[in-house]
């Protein structure tokens, strides 16, 4: 997720230089690039929507806000995916021992960000009363780790991304409890659940581990196909991305292993299919992943080649993303501030902490935007940040100053 971690010595192949003579993987950025964007629109729907409801819930769901829900599944795994091949790639410029450090000291400054300029990003208030744990801090583990990882042969690396994605799910029956006094420490590692459960103070660990540290060690081995020749890494890429959906199908079809959750018949075809690919992200199950790894591995081959001009804009983002994830909080967010005083002339419920069930804020009766407003609110806020992005993208490839490297 660092900016600046893709940026790699490959000669001109599928690159963009910079006078520095410093290159980047365009297909990774636009990927990253595409799902930051999307990122956006869930983002945008957890503060202008029903807040607390489960889009995802086939019971009181409708299938747009479903499928609005699910297309952004594909956010999270990319980026663990991507932080791991962006960190192979930085082996391009890097010795083994300098990549550990950045991956160390990113690592920690992503768990810095989660926990002081995100969760004020979310709430706007400083009580620590009530605390998520989401998408940085398991990143920033994950990189961590990855440190460490990283000196072990790669059939080694390997392994161990697939015991953790494809064996977590085995883990399931097991409850925190079980574990007495530490049991948040299974919240970390494996479930959803509180890390400190006071009345006074609550932290919920809403990314787990295990799983991400599996996607991010599995990302590091395939950025080795970024040194081998177009046709190889093409062919490897059509590969994995066919045989991850083929995998999907097949494992889901069977309703045996891979979701906690099966799926069943439905009322109609529809339904029946959102049934189908209803998988739990809380944690990322194996299905979970299959099903959004596989897609974004065949989206991988088929800009490998080369990125359109019309989608050169998600690839400008996709070079600064931590500027963008940051920036975006702090915008929603102030939108949702300005509408509920220009609807219900109040915002006293803006900067309070919330219960868990009505995160990130409480809200007025009557809040709920409606779908086509927060699409076009979405759209408002990438294209406003757009500028921003632009900037900040021309400014890194023009300087090398080490603070640049933290956002």
């Amino acid at each position: 997720m660092a900016a600046d971690v893709a940026t790699m010595r490959i000669g001109d192949r599928e690159a963009s230089g910079s006078p520095s003579g410093r290159f980047r993987i365009e297909s990774v950025d636009l990927l990253r690039g595409i799902i930051i964007v999307l990122m956006a629109l869930d983002h945008v729907h957890d503060f202008f929507g029903t807040l607390g409801a489960n889009p995802t819930d086939l019971a009181t769901t409708t299938a747009p806000l479903f499928l609005t829900r699910w297309i952004t599944h594909f956010c999270a795994p990319v980026f663990f995916l991507l932080t791991g091949t962006g960190a192979r790639l930085a082996l391009q410029r890097l010795s083994k021992n300098e990549l550990s450090r950045f991956l160390l000291t990113r690592g920690l400054w992503l768990l810095f960000l989660e926990v002081v300029v995100m969760r004020f990003a979310l709430q706007f208030n400083l009580d620590y009363r009530v605390t998520i744990i989401t998408v940085l801090w398991a990143l920033g583990w994950s990189m961590i780790v990855l440190a460490g990882l990283i000196r072990l042969p790669d059939w080694a690396i390997v392994a161990f991304g697939v015991i953790l994605v494809a064996g977590h799910n085995l883990l399931d029956g097991i409850q925190g409890s079980a574990f007495g006094s530490l049991a948040p420490l299974w919240s970390v590692l494996h479930a959803p659940g509180f890390l400190i459960n006071t009345p006074r103070h609550v932290v919920f660990v809403a990314y787990p581990l295990i799983p991400w540290l599996g996607v991010t060690a599995l990302g590091y081995a395939l950025g080795r196909a970024y040194r081998w020749n177009d046709g190889r890494r093409r062919a490897l890429l059509l590969r994995l991305g066919a045989g991850l959906v083929a995998g999907f199908v097949l494992l889901r079809l069977l309703n045996v292993y891979g979701d906690p959750f099966p799926w069943s018949v439905q009322k109609s075809p529809l339904w029946t299919l959102l049934s189908f690919i209803d998988t739990s992200k809380y944690p990322p199950s194996l299905l979970f992943l299959l099903m959004t790894l596989g897609p974004a591995l065949l989206l991988l081959r088929v800009v490998d080649g080369g990125v359109p001009r019309w989608l050169r804009p998600a690839l400008t983002i996709g070079k600064v993303p931590l500027f963008f994830y940051v920036l975006h909080f702090y915008l929603i967010h102030l939108l949702a501030v300005a509408a509920c005083y220009l609807r219900f002339g109040s915002v006293d419920g803006m900067f309070r902490s919330p219960d868990l069930g009505h995160f990130p804020f409480t809200a007025p009766a009557g809040w709920a935007a409606s779908l086509p407003v927060i699409y076009l609110l979405w759209a408002g806020v990438v294209l406003a940040l757009y500028p921003l992005c632009r900037w900040y993208a021309g400014l890194k490839r023009r300087r090398r100053d080490w603070w640049l490297s933290y956002l």
